[in-house]
């Protein structure tokens, strides 16, 4: 068994701690990259600006039903979209005998216990005993924007709400399993320190984090999972039962080509049942074929807009904070180009890769995209024609501005194939372009250009 620290991973509960007493800690259903880990254990976590969401996320309820599945232990609970859905379904779950309820927002994102409502209510999980108490928090929630430390001051609309039981637990533990390049694998992750912020354990108790290679070839063998429960302090029954649990959440893992299944809190119940309070859950896009129900499920409304529209034409788009709009072949030019404006005093607006094939059709819809962004004030182009000839740029971008209606400076910088060709349309398109022979000079013509 070796220890090291884990990548930064989001998590959330549902249940409540018996003792010693303390604040419900609820978290994240949001994703962030599994930064690389060091032979000395330290741990970095990265934080862009904003990640681009090209990937399956599912709400809580989502995951769950999934888990379900699998016949993975996990608090009885009803997803709704109205106080009257609400309602029903916390007077069934108080049939079934439910001491005490969890109702909790639903959205893609982490500290939605601490966030906040854009109508000033507090919370967006809340711990209630009767149903009527469940429909009036729910109303308080649906329909409202929730503002928590990773969704920015704009928030996150709540369309559905998750009431479920509630479970009292003494014991809360870290489970997960991920893809690890320097292992060729999955990897199982596991700690004693469950229910906070994994990160914070990674930093001052790195002893306290394990993993657990797994032979893909293989799979995990009872041994294996027993192993790692006896590692986190089970005994006896309740050891055999946190090792079929982990066994079933890695056939979850593998089924569904997940990179990613993570368990904070992973939970000893005071009834004795090992349960997973909540799972954040990532998978692999390759994949999307095998699983078009589980991609259906997809929730296009948490995710930006223009993420979302760049996607669908096969352009990779990054929203920052900036004015001035960049579109650039390649990730490389691209990171280049927005550093070379940073130089000369400019911010760029956003990240836009179209590619090294880029045709006409791509280049009007990656015009409409930054042009819709109200805080572009600029557009710099730099283009390198190899496959994507410059001429053919040079008239998808003419063509671009006229259908957009372009009215900001529009800075264009061509290099390569049939480059001349592409200048000369630019010049006799009767546009206002602004045309650039290198790179520094076309993003000072920028920074001017809005100065």
């Amino acid at each position: 068994m070796m220890r090291l620290a884990p990548s930064a991973l989001a998590r959330s509960a549902g249940g409540r701690r018996v003792a010693p007493v303390r604040k419900l800690h609820v978290a994240s259903t949001g994703v962030r990259s599994i930064p690389a880990l060091s032979s000395k254990l330290a741990f970095r976590v990265a934080k862009p600006i904003s990640e681009q969401k090209r990937f399956l996320n599912l709400h809580e309820y989502q995951s769950k039903s999934l888990m379900e599945k699998y016949g993975i232990r996990v608090q009885k609970g009803k997803v709704a979209s109205s106080p009257q859905e609400a309602q029903q379904a916390a007077e069934q779950l108080l049939k079934e005998n439910a001491a005490e309820l969890v109702i909790k927002a639903q959205i893609h994102a982490g500290g939605r216990g601490k966030g906040t409502f854009n109508t000033g209510f507090k919370g967006g999980v809340k711990l209630c005993m009767k149903a009527p108490e469940a429909a009036d928090y729910a109303s308080k929630m649906l329909g409202n924007k929730l503002v928590t430390a990773q969704t920015g001051s704009e928030g996150q609309l709540v369309q559905k709400v998750l009431v479920h039981e509630s479970i009292n637990f003494d014991r809360e533990l870290y489970f997960a399993i991920l893809m690890d390049r320097k292992f060729n694998g999955p990897v199982m992750v596991v700690s004693p320190c469950g229910g906070v912020d994994i990160e914070e354990v990674a930093h001052s108790q790195p002893d306290k984090i394990f993993t657990e290679p797994i032979d893909i070839t293989k799979g995990i063998s009872v041994a294996q999972s027993e192993k790692v429960a006896a590692l986190l302090g089970f005994q006896g029954a309740q050891l055999k039962d946190a090792a079929e649990q982990m066994r079933k959440l890695y056939d979850l893992f593998i089924n569904e080509d997940a990179t990613q299944v993570e368990i904070n809190p992973f939970v000893v119940a005071t009834n004795g049942k090992v349960y997973c309070v909540d799972a954040k859950i990532n998978f692999d896009d390759n994949a999307s074929f095998r699983h078009e129900a589980l991609f259906a499920q997809r929730d296009f409304s948490m995710e930006d807009a223009r993420e979302v529209a760049a996607s669908k034409f096969n352009l990779n788009y990054i929203g920052l904070d900036g004015n001035i709009g960049c579109m650039v072949n390649g990730a490389g030019l691209a990171m280049a180009t927005m550093d070379i404006i940073k130089l000369h005093g400019g911010e760029p607006a956003n990240f836009l890769d179209v590619g090294g094939g880029a045709n006409e059709k791509q280049v009007e819809e990656a015009f409409k995209i930054l042009t819709s962004d109200k805080g572009v004030k600029a557009l710099l182009v730099n283009i390198f024609g190899g496959i994507m000839k410059c001429d053919t740029i040079a008239t998808g971008i003419v063509n671009a501005a006229k259908v957009v209606g372009l009215k900001i400076p529009l800075v264009v910088r061509l290099e390569g194939t049939n480059v001349e060709k592409g200048n000369q349309i630019l010049k006799q398109s009767g546009l206002k372009v602004i045309t650039a022979s290198n790179l520094d000079e076309a993003a000072k013509l920028a920074v001017k250009a809005i100065a």
